[in-house]
């Protein structure tokens, strides 16, 4: 049992996009990958690859040990998102959300980060998509960032929470104005005929807001009823450090009926 959550430092990290443009591509190495051909049932021939990867890299860049873990989980990733912008990994921001319907039915997609405070992480989204229905009906929700440089993975499990109208308005002003018509027009996860007709709202609401040069940002734009921020409160994180011959290290920290963090090394 440590330390009580509501002692935890305050902190509030606010994120921005951030772009390795010297970066050096990295792209995955294809010379163990074995293609075959198999029909499908129907008669119609199939590519199959086998053994996608036949040797894998190790993972060597370090180690984690519960001596460099504190108390508090979500100060734990602010150091380990700062650590990660500093090594310049492409996209640090980019997690893996995953929803659920009441049924058990799983979805999940890339959004990004843009806030850690000592509550916990927050994004933004059109509340009418299929994560934001998902959301109203089952509030359990999950995330997991991969730095794949750092050879490191987050695992966030908890409920989720609507931020209120007046946070949302206040980043909404902050986005680039193309994106903010662009929140009005796109019905998300809805269909469409043809990116013409996304193109046509997009000029529809342009005309609505005044928007005579898309290119001037000097336009207020009222943040959309339906849109704005999610806070995944955690109630379990956990830290997986890659480690050669797939012996990971690996801590998760899980909230008690206290409120308090009690902290374990999994096997990997």
């Amino acid at each position: 049992m440590i330390g009580s959550n509501t002692e935890a430092e305050s902190l509030s990290v606010e994120l921005e996009k951030y772009v390795d443009k010297g970066a050096e591509k990295r792209r995955p190495n294809l010379t163990h990958f074995r293609r075959m051909t198999s029909t499908n049932g129907t008669g119609s021939k199939i590519a199959v690859t086998k053994n996608i990867v036949a040797e894998h890299e190790q993972y060597t860049r370090g180690t984690l040990e519960e001596h460099q873990l504190g108390n508090d989980p979500i100060q734990n990733f602010s150091r380990w998102l700062e650590q990660a912008i500093a090594e310049k990994v492409r996209e640090p921001e980019a997690v893996c959300v995953s929803t659920a319907t009441p049924q058990g039915v799983v979805s999940s997609r890339m959004v990004l980060l843009r806030k850690v405070d000592d509550k916990g992480f927050v994004f933004y989204t059109n509340y009418d998509s299929r994560k934001g229905q998902e959301i109203a009906q089952n509030p359990h929700a999950s995330m997991c960032f991969y730095w794949r440089e750092m050879e490191r993975q987050v695992r966030i499990v908890g409920k989720v929470e609507k931020l209120t109208t007046a946070e949302s308005d206040e980043y909404f002003q902050t986005r680039p104005l193309q994106s903010r018509i662009g929140a009005w027009a796109s019905p998300q996860s809805q269909v469409i005929d043809n990116r013409d007709e996304l193109d046509h709202r997009v000029e529809e609401f342009s005309k609505k807001f005044g928007v005579e040069n898309p290119n001037v940002d000097d336009h207020r734009v009222p943040v959309p009823p339906y849109w704005g921020g999610i806070r995944l409160v955690p109630d379990e994180v956990e830290f997986w450090q890659g480690r050669d011959n797939r012996l990971h290290d690996r801590f998760t920290y899980r909230r008690t009926d206290g409120g308090e963090w009690k902290r374990d090394r999994l096997a990997p």
